[in-house]
């Protein structure tokens, strides 16, 4: 299968699941007349659930597993690591932190997008500290262990939240959204976090050629003609703001930018920067399907999203390690 080939059918899968995921939901609903509903204005109850509950929750799967997947793979392919996953510098914990912060101090009743504003910001104040810890000549390693701090410390402060909470059903929902969901999210919400995504997609895209020349060595990076200070720093500024809105706005769901990017690889060559695109389009797919899964499965309330991707992911990382063990 050639490169055109596997981008063509995962936007074509990427596409079929779209669809299926606004026609899929506890009741039925005519999607084609809901749409008509649209087209004249007609503010009837198809149209409030297509275009309320249907629609934000289907584009928030596509934008979220394309940030993942995309994220995951660049994070792979720069630190040169397939069990790197895009939460590695720290800012998937930010993010949970900030949407946290919001929970804790009343705003999310206040401000309807207080929720997605927080979250981003923690995801913007992760990448400032996570620069001001390591400066632009740090090396690989260090940055790892910045991520780690900054994940760590991220968590500490999230648990500390959830234990002077004074009210017990507060914590019980901050619980319930760092599962994450794609449940009642608005189209504001998706308008304000893709902004974010876009930009963080096109840093990442756009390191394609370095990633690839980094699979050499970074000595070898830096004689093609590629300042890896700035490849480092653009691959860290991408992610936090790809992964950051999108764990603002759907809390955090692991696994994606780690699975996506193991499926593709050895259909791309082993190419990390042929992989980005691909791996994007697969956590789209991937994010899509799990959510129809999460409504089509018999459990009421409906298991959170988070749930769904570890169930596909740790036995996934099961038959990783046992395959390697093989090699071995």
């Amino acid at each position: 299968m050639t490169h055109a080939q596997l981008l063509t059918a995962a936007g074509l899968l990427v596409v079929i699941a779209f669809i299926a995921s606004l026609f899929v939901g506890y009741a039925g609903l005519d999607v084609f007349g809901a749409m008509s509903d649209v087209l004249h204005g007609a503010n009837t109850l198809p149209r409030i659930v297509l275009m309320e509950l249907r629609l934000p929750r289907a584009l928030l799967g596509c934008f979220v597993g394309f940030s993942l997947g995309l994220a995951g793979a660049a994070m792979q392919g720069f630190l040169r690591n397939p069990l790197a996953e895009p939460g590695v510098v720290g800012v998937s914990g930010a993010a949970a932190l900030g949407a946290v912060v919001v929970f804790y101090s009343g705003l999310a009743k206040v401000v309807t997008l207080a929720l997605p504003i927080g979250g981003i910001a923690g995801a913007m104040a992760s990448a400032a500290l996570l620069y001001a810890l390591v400066g632009r000549g740090a090396g690989t390693m260090t940055l790892i262990l910045a991520g780690v701090a900054i994940n760590s410390f991220a968590a500490a402060l999230t648990s500390l939240a959830l234990n002077l909470s004074p009210n017990g059903f507060a914590s019980l929902e901050i619980v319930f959204w760092l599962m994450g969901s794609l449940v009642d999210r608005s189209l504001p919400q998706v308008w304000l976090a893709l902004p974010f995504m876009a930009a963080g997609w096109a840093m990442l895209l756009s390191a394609a050629p370095a990633l690839d020349a980094l699979s050499l060595g970074e000595d070898t990076a830096r004689s093609l003609g590629f300042d890896m200070a700035r490849v480092r720093m653009q691959l860290v500024v991408g992610a936090a703001l790809a992964v950051g809105a999108s764990v603002a706005v759907s809390g955090a769901i692991g696994f994606v930018g780690l699975v996506a990017p193991h499926v593709l690889r050895p259909l791309v060559g082993n190419r990390p920067g042929r992989l980005l695109l691909a791996s994007g389009l697969g956590g789209a797919a991937l994010l899509l399907l799990s959510d129809i899964a999460a409504r089509l499965l018999p459990i009421r309330p409906e298991l959170k999203l988070g749930v769904i991707t570890a169930l596909i992911g740790a036995p996934f990382l099961f038959h990783l390690v046992y395959r390697l063990r093989r090699e071995v």
